[in-house]
């Protein structure tokens, strides 16, 4: 095997060529440990700012910087990037609105600040969290309409809002939102109608809307929830029939419409095309006509609330099994 002469020359090049790689190496290296640690910074001061629209409480007595962020009590960080994706803070008994800065945790996966005091508005800010999948804020009492921005939140699978103060319409781009499972608006001053643009909600298994002053009446859109389990939207004011599309959601488990305005009769074979049906409220609308015989075939049946309406006829004999029933 014969050798090859290396010349100086070639020495001298070939080490340049190894120290330029190396170099470009060395400061991809710092700028990246720089970006995390800028990056590590931007979750620090936006939880701070978040603290700082607290009134005092012992939950943040270790918020400070003498402890990583991912320490504090309520803050969920990922393993990874050591970024903050969860904030948990329910029950806390917390009196405050929400920072704005909260738009910069922007590896947030969930948001639960259930049960607490927060008041003021839903910051827009909320919009920038692409990655947000669980926003939980019930049972506050937070005001003002609810940001049409959220419907950037594309990712979003679960939307709890119930129990505060929202007021205005239920902005339509709510729709666009195809990885919604659970919605809930439960218990605001929320006014105007359901969008029929919900129908466009595939995933939705759960919706709830009793709200006090919806109106209008249900979009026949409704019926192409296939996946849904739970409707709720009593205690509106809601008019005309129930669209026959929604009797014809096999996976429905519990329907709820009492206190409304509707009308209209029920389909005789409900009790077929609803067969997962464990609980049924119809109770204070104008519905009329007999009611169906057909409910029994639904075997899981057990709270059944039809009172003041104006059906006619006698009570099947066969719903005296079910164990809560009133008509």
């Amino acid at each position: 095997m014969k050798l090859q002469n290396t010349t100086p020359k070639q020495i001298h090049s070939s080490t340049l060529h190894s120290l330029a790689l190396f170099s470009i190496i060395f400061l991809l290296c710092q700028c990246s440990s720089a970006s995390a640690h800028l990056s590590n910074q931007t979750d620090q001061l936006a939880l701070l700012e978040f603290k700082h629209q607290i009134a005092n409480n012992p939950v943040f007595n270790l918020w400070n910087t003498s402890l990583h962020f991912c320490q504090w009590k309520g803050v969920e960080c990922g393993h990874r990037h050591h970024r903050v994706i969860g904030l948990n803070l329910t029950g806390q008994n917390m009196f405050g609105t929400i920072s704005p800065h909260i738009g910069n945790l922007s590896f947030l996966r969930f948001i639960n600040l259930q049960d607490n005091h927060f008041h003021g508005e839903i910051p827009q800010q909320i919009s920038y969290l692409y990655r947000l999948r669980h926003l939980n804020l019930t049972n506050n009492i937070l005001g003002g309409p609810l940001p049409v921005n959220l419907s950037y939140c594309f990712n979003f699978r679960g939307v709890y809002l119930g129990d505060n103060h929202l007021v205005g319409m239920i902005p339509v781009e709510l729709g666009s939102l195809k990885k919604l499972s659970l919605l809930d608006l439960d218990s605001n001053n929320l006014t105007g109608f359901i969008p029929t643009s919900f129908g466009n909600l595939s995933s939705l298994t759960q919706i709830s809307l009793a709200a006090k002053n919806i109106k209008g009446t249900i979009p026949s859109e409704l019926g192409r929830l296939r996946n849904l389990v739970f409707i709720g939207l009593g205690e509106n004011n809601l008019t005309g029939r129930i669209p026959s599309s929604l009797f014809n959601i096999s996976t429905i488990s519990a329907f709820w419409t009492s206190s409304n305005r509707l009308t209209g009769t029920l389909p005789t074979n409900i009790g077929l095309t609803l067969p997962n049906l464990q609980v049924f409220g119809i109770g204070i609308n104008n519905f009329r006509g007999e009611i169906p015989g057909s409910f029994l075939n639904a075997s899981h049946l057990k709270f059944l609330e039809m009172a003041s309406n104006m059906f006619t006829g006698q009570v099947p004999a066969n719903l005296a099994r079910i164990s809560a029933k009133s008509f």
